[in-house]
Formats: structure tokens, C-alpha cells, sequence
């Protein structure tokens, strides 16, 4: 029992401390998932819904970047946000296969 009520005062005190970053970190999360469960059944909507998550997520980060800068090096934000947008370039050309 204590492990969980370990995680979860992380959990919630995360949330309070930074809720952009939470909210993005949990899209993230949501985008691995979801590209994960599309390459096991390949349903388009999981693909759609993972690349907007990413897409999402990389905007998130590059108007919070902008408008106050964080404490990390700004080759780690750069780099976390081409990699979200270059998953999502990946994600929506992978689409006309499954309209035509």
C-alpha cells in the first residue's frame, strides 16, 4: 500500500508543481501508447489519435519553450520536439494506405 500512496502523492504533487508539463508528459505517454497498440492491430484511428497526441504535445512545448525558457539545455527541447513532429510526419503518411 505504501508504493502506491508513494506514486501517488508523485503523481499529484508533479501536477501542482508544473501542469503544462504534466499535461504534456501525459500526452506523451498516450502517444506511446497508442502508437504501440497501432502497431499490434492496425487501425488507422489509433494512428490518428497517437499523431495528434505527438503533434500536440510538440506545440505544447515549443509555446511554453518560447515564452519562458526552462532549466534543461536547449538542444533537449529542440530535439524532443523534432522527434514528436517527425513521428507525426511518420504517422499521417502512413494513412493513404488505409483510404484507398
Amino acid at each position: 500500500m505504501r508504493i502506491w500512496q508513494f506514486w501517488w502523492r508523485t503523481l499529484v504533487l508533479s501536477s501542482q508543481y508544473n501542469p503544462p508539463e504534466f499535461i504534456e508528459h501525459f500526452m506523451i505517454l498516450w502517444t506511446l501508447i497508442l502508437g504501440l497498440w497501432w502497431g499490434f492491430l492496425p487501425y488507422w484511428p489509433h494512428l490518428v489519435l497517437s499523431a495528434s497526441f505527438a503533434l500536440g504535445a510538440a506545440m505544447s512545448m515549443l509555446v511554453r519553450e518560447l515564452m519562458t525558457p526552462s532549466t534543461r539545455p536547449r538542444s533537449v527541447s529542440v530535439l524532443a520536439i523534432f522527434v514528436l513532429l517527425s513521428y507525426t510526419i511518420y504517422a499521417f503518411t502512413q494513412l493513404p494506405p488505409y483510404f484507398s
